[in-house]
């Protein structure tokens, strides 16, 4: 990419570390000077010339009034300080920095919000039944919608009228440039996010004595947290996913032998990734938690499978999505 652009913001919302940890992936390909605003902690390893501000709550304290303002908006309750300090703190940055545009990850309020103050505007969309209103709305009102996901593959409603306004990247993930070489072992590593899980310590300690292997757990209640997880991606001889979009993109990355059992999330998001997975014949997928009968054939099914991730197009997705963000603020798209 050729030509710094002019100075942006970028939204990253505060649900699991999903948004946080795709904005880290695109910002090293991204030739810009950007201010982050989150409610999330500034993380390590932001560029050089980039900022971050941590913006108030606007989901805490009592009953919210109004916040759909009758089913046009997600959340925009009547009287919160925190969420109208919010909207005053975008402002203001947008102003100090002359910012050309906003990538918004993800909210339909701070879409329209962007759009309203004159910003060329990139949203970042997910999975999922997203045809109400507001979020029909927020991409009638985006000059560039980013699908992190390959076309063909997984086709959300949503998308269908939007045409050249949406770019399927491939999915984006931090790991999308490692090799692993690796051989992979007899284990089984859970990987459990930080989005939250309906499973506890005690199904997982119930899968692990049905398969009789040994299991690691990254992540969720249950497990550590690892920064970077990308050894055991590559070891594991079988690795238990949720179904969030960097998860995924993060097992086409490592080519690993996968079962996906999708989390409840707004707008079955998981359930419609899991589902065309399942379709694809990428992964085993367990729409819900597997029984202890069930656990010894789905891993072994697991192990001998030979998934074609290059299908889900995680290689060079994060440069294609730097691509669209720099084009739509030059007014390319």
């Amino acid at each position: 990419m050729t030509g710094r652009i002019p100075r942006l913001g970028w939204y990253i919302h505060h649900h699991g570390r999903g948004h946080l940890t795709r904005m880290l992936a695109i910002a090293p390909h991204l030739d810009a000077e950007v201010d982050c605003l989150s409610s999330l902690p500034a993380p390590k390893g932001l560029p050089a010339g980039w900022t971050w501000t941590v913006l108030d709550c606007d989901d805490d304290g009592g009953e919210p009034i109004d916040p759909t303002a009758g089913g046009l908006l997600h959340w925009a309750p009547i009287g919160h300080v925190g969420h109208r300090t919010r909207l005053a703190v975008i402002a203001a940055a947008a102003t100090a920095g002359r910012w050309e545009g906003m990538v918004v990850d993800t909210s339909v309020e701070v879409t329209l919000f962007a759009r309203l103050l004159g910003l060329r505007t990139v949203v970042m969309t997910q999975p999922g039944h997203r045809v109400d209103r507001p979020h029909l709305l927020g991409f009638a009102a985006a000059d560039t919608v980013l699908a992190p996901w390959a076309r063909g593959i997984l086709s959300p409603p949503h998308l269908e009228a939007l045409g050249d306004k949406v770019v399927h990247t491939g999915g984006i993930s931090r790991f999308a440039s490692r090799a692993g070489d690796v051989p992979r072992t007899d284990d089984v590593l859970l990987l459990a996010g930080a989005g939250g899980s309906s499973v506890g310590a005690a199904a997982i300690e119930d899968a692990e004595r049905a398969t009789g292997r040994r299991w690691h757990v990254l992540g969720g209640d249950s497990g550590v947290w690892s920064d970077d997880p990308w050894e055991a991606l590559v070891s594991a001889g079988v690795v238990v996913s949720w179904a969030g979009q960097n998860a995924v993109a993060d097992l086409a990355a490592a080519q690993a032998p996968a079962i996906v059992v999708p989390q409840e999330r707004p707008f079955e998001e998981q359930l419609e990734t899991a589902r065309a997975l399942r379709r694809a014949g990428l992964a085993q997928v367990s729409e819900e938690w597997p029984t202890i009968e069930q656990w010894p054939a789905l891993v072994e099914q697991a192990s001998r499978s030979q998934p074609e991730w290059e299908r889900w197009e995680v290689v060079g997705a994060p440069q294609r999505a730097a691509t669209a963000i720099a084009d739509t603020m030059r007014g390319l798209r």
